[in-house]
């Protein structure tokens, strides 16, 4: 990579951290607990956020971002759930920039919700790179995909606060090794929260719901 490509980049990812300390800002004077949720397609990330809307939305409000190429599919099925939802189609790019979503915040009244949640489009390459701004990066995980992910794709798995590895219902029928996926995120993020899961059984969805739960709290307190 050229010099002159390199500034590029850095000036388009320097511009890019501006807006999301903007929206950051936006966030924390709103009191709004947000998540930037990641995965590779079909990882499940509207099923999670489909699950944690249905059992949450008694007790909180909540706003979802929906980021994709095309289509308002997953936006539909938040909205069916019992969310707010807000789609973003980003015309061909692999990910959402905090431009973006600073687009979408400024839409809505964020005094009136108690969680965002932000789904990002499926890449574990791009969104790793552009900050947006929210509290906590989660990132959902699959066991179709591979043990190997972590080791494949370490800027993702390295800036993420909390993995969810989903699809464990498919475990007696994929050979996925747990002790080498879970040694691989542990030498990337030796901090990092992991949660074992299954949106479609509903195992291991009570230990995230409690996660939020309290991460709303402490955001309300603050």
């Amino acid at each position: 990579m050229s010099e002159q490509r390199i500034q590029i980049v850095q000036n388009i990812l320097s511009a890019n951290d501006a807006i999301a300390e903007q929206n950051r800002q936006l966030l924390q004077k709103a009191r709004l607990f947000s998540i930037n949720l990641m995965a590779s397609p079909g990882a499940g990330k509207t099923s999670l956020i489909e699950q944690t809307v249905k059992k949450l939305a008694q007790d909180y409000r909540i706003l979802v971002i929906d980021g994709d190429i095309a289509t308002t599919f997953d936006a539909d099925r938040a909205i069916a759930a019992g969310a707010a939802a807000i789609q973003i189609n980003t015309g061909g790019d692999c990910h959402l920039d905090a431009v973006m979503l600073n687009k979408a915040l400024i839409q809505a009244d964020l005094s009136q919700y108690d969680l965002l949640i932000v789904e990002n489009v499926g890449n574990l390459v791009c969104p790793a790179s552009f900050e947006l701004g929210t509290a906590r990066n989660v990132l959902v995980a699959s066991v179709p995909e591979g043990h190997d992910k972590p080791h494949k794709y370490p800027s993702m798995y390295r800036g993420v606060h909390y993995v969810l590895l989903n699809k464990i219902d498919l475990l007696p029928y994929v050979d996925f090794d747990i002790d080498f996926f879970r040694k691989g995120l542990e030498a990337l993020n030796p901090a990092v929260e992991l949660v074992l899961v299954s949106c479609r059984s509903g195992e291991g969805l009570d230990n995230w719901l409690q996660w939020l739960r309290n991460k709303i709290g402490e955001f309300r307190a603050s």
